[in-house]
């Protein structure tokens, strides 16, 4: 387990489980010792065991990639605490969500206050959850580029999701993704100022590079 980032009001910590090392982030009211859970790849009881003294109000998930949710229902059994998910991903989880989420909405827990942002593309119910200067993002970006496509029109949505809703916040937020290490706002878009600097093929997506694709 590594901690992120840790202030008078919040500790962000982040451990990476399962075969392709997905990231799950404990996100903790230092105030109060209420938490929430971000994405159940694996480990379940290493989850929990992460938690220490701090009890998880609610089990968020950026979205519903089996690698992101593998755990889900035995994570929801230990913890007894909600999940909550994007609707337009919820019919291909391993269990019905407690919580259905929208952008905009807000998420509390103990002094902490969550926002919701959907930022489809990697998938239609793509979440990032922002308190702060931190960013918990999914999928929809990476250090280098942004999450893996399967169409044009995803692609674009991504970036349109990347460009509206990530690249408005301050250049000083931490992006904390899905796999990986951190990044920050200020780094992403200087990446991706350089590649929307050159023409692209209109049929691009996949695994796109800012700075080689």
């Amino acid at each position: 387990m590594t901690i992120l980032a840790e202030d008078k009001d919040i500790r962000i910590e982040r451990l990476e489980l399962g075969p392709f090392q997905t990231n799950c982030y404990l996100l903790i009211c230092r105030r109060t010792g209420e938490a929430v859970v971000v994405d159940a790849p694996a480990g379940a009881d290493r989850i929990a065991a992460g938690l220490k003294d701090a009890v998880a109000r609610y089990i968020l998930l950026t979205h519903n990639h089996g690698d992101h949710t593998g755990v889900l229902a035995q994570l929801r059994s230990s913890l007894k605490a909600p999940v909550a998910a994007h609707p337009a991903g919820a019919a291909s989880l391993p269990l019905t969500p407690d919580i259905e989420l929208q952008h905009g909405d807000s998420v509390r827990f103990g002094e902490i206050a969550l926002q919701v942002l959907h930022t489809p593309g990697h998938t239609p119910g793509s979440l990032c959850f922002r308190t702060g200067d931190y960013l918990i993002a999914g999928d929809t970006l990476f250090p280098g580029g942004p999450g893996k496509t399967r169409s044009p029109e995803a692609f674009r949505q991504i970036i349109d999701s990347i460009t509206t809703r990530i690249f408005t916040l301050e250049d000083d937020t931490a992006i904390y993704p899905g796999h990986g290490l951190p990044t920050t706002v200020e780094k992403a878009k200087a990446e991706f100022a350089v590649f929307s600097s050159r023409k692209h093929d209109p049929g691009l997506c996949g695994d796109v590079l800012w700075l080689s694709s």
